[in-house]
């Protein structure tokens, strides 16, 4: 018999549907993700820590979920929506059905809705919290429970996703996942050059990719101090996804600012945003969102038009930007600041995902950047 299970936004909105994974009730900020594909390694990508995703592609689940395609160690969204699910993948790696995956991790899943209507009230009045539930099936109770929920807006999600302890990562890249275009720029003999990864809820296709450029690679905690990664003598510093509002994150912002200058430094996502906070910019939030694998970005230098993995509802505001911070790269739907660069320091970010897992792999040169940036290798 199908478990019934409804969605309550907080502008009064409430959608009916079939639950599958977990039962429950949980709230979130409700977000929509344009991605065809890769909605394991969205499930398992620590940045939608307090989030509900809803997907707009119609079928979700074709190809099961397996563990060698996970992004982290377990999932921190809480709910996830689709318009049908496939009960049956069919995928030789395939080690469980999307739904036994989910009630396996706690998270309640919801399909047998109208997606297209949920995604235009949010692209409308944007991205709110809502409140998912199998046990409270009231609307009017579910309403006041959304209206009543904390927002997304100030919190600090990041320790509760961050890494808590130094450790060594090894792992390189799958050979499913290597291309022709990942490849090291040193020699065999050559040095490999340390990285310390800031973990503010990192993907682990990221640090894969900085083992598979050449790199010692050492995960450090996002509430780490400027004293405590130079002690570690590292080459270079990568700053990380995460979740959430960067703007509550003073002690990241403090400790960037402290390391801008000592070491090349190169951030993506949060760790972007985290980045132009500490060189002196601010940050705005977006009505609902860059959330997919197919968002266009223009390299500004080039002129090449990237087709990037994005997942972010916060953005820098480029008037706020001081003279030695340039912009480098550009959202193509709203022209919003998608790449920034210090004119003088080794030092630069870009608000999408260069790992790209999942989506494409067009962004794959900014490794080589930062490879470049520590070693001097010719790119």
């Amino acid at each position: 018999m199908s478990q019934p299970v409804k969605l309550a936004l907080a502008d009064g909105t409430v959608f009916s549907g079939t639950a599958f994974g977990a039962e429950g009730e949980s709230f979130g900020e409700v977000v929509f993700n344009t991605s065809m594909t890769g909605y394991q390694e969205i499930i398992t990508d620590p940045s939608y820590c307090g989030q509900i995703i809803v997907m707009t592609y119609p079928q979700i689940g074709n190809y099961g979920v397996n563990p060698e395609d996970v992004e982290s160690k377990g999932t921190a969204l809480k709910g996830f929506i689709c318009r049908e699910l496939c009960e049956k993948p069919s995928n030789y790696r395939a080690t469980h059905s999307l739904s036994s995956y989910l009630a396996e991790h706690g998270v309640i899943g919801m399909q047998g809705i109208d997606t297209r209507a949920l995604v235009r009230r949010l692209r409308t009045q944007g991205a709110m919290t809502g409140v998912i539930s199998t046990v409270d099936l009231d609307d009017e109770s579910l309403v006041a429970k959304a209206r009543n929920s904390p927002e997304l807006v100030g919190q600090d999600y990041v320790q509760a996703v961050s890494a808590k302890e130094t450790t060594c990562w090894t792992e390189a890249l799958s050979d499913l996942a290597r291309t022709p275009a990942n490849r090291t720029l040193l020699e065999p003999a050559e040095k490999r050059p340390k990285v310390v990864a800031i973990d503010y809820g990192m993907k682990w296709n990221i640090p894969r990719h900085l083992v598979d450029c050449g790199c010692d690679v050492e995960v450090m905690p996002g509430t780490s101090t400027a004293a405590e990664i130079l002690e570690r003598n590292p080459d270079g510093i990568f700053l990380s996804n995460g979740p959430g509002d960067p703007r509550p994150l003073d002690y990241a912002v403090n400790t960037i600012r402290d390391l801008i200058g000592k070491k090349p430094i190169f951030g993506i996502c949060l760790g972007h945003q985290l980045l132009g906070l500490a060189m002196g910019g601010e940050i705005f939030k977006l009505k609902f969102g860059h959330r997919g694998a197919n968002q266009p970005v223009m390299n500004k230098k080039t002129g090449r038009v990237e087709v990037t993995s994005q997942n972010h509802g916060f953005a820098l505001d480029e008037k706020t930007l001081p003279e030695d911070v340039e912009v480098t790269h550009l959202n193509l739907n709203d022209n919003t600041v998608s790449g920034i660069r210090h004119r003088t320091e080794p030092v630069f970010g870009v608000q999408y995902h260069p790992e790209a897992s999942a989506g494409p792999h067009d962004s794959r040169y900014l490794f080589d950047e930062f490879m470049q940036s520590m070693t001097g290798a010719k790119v």
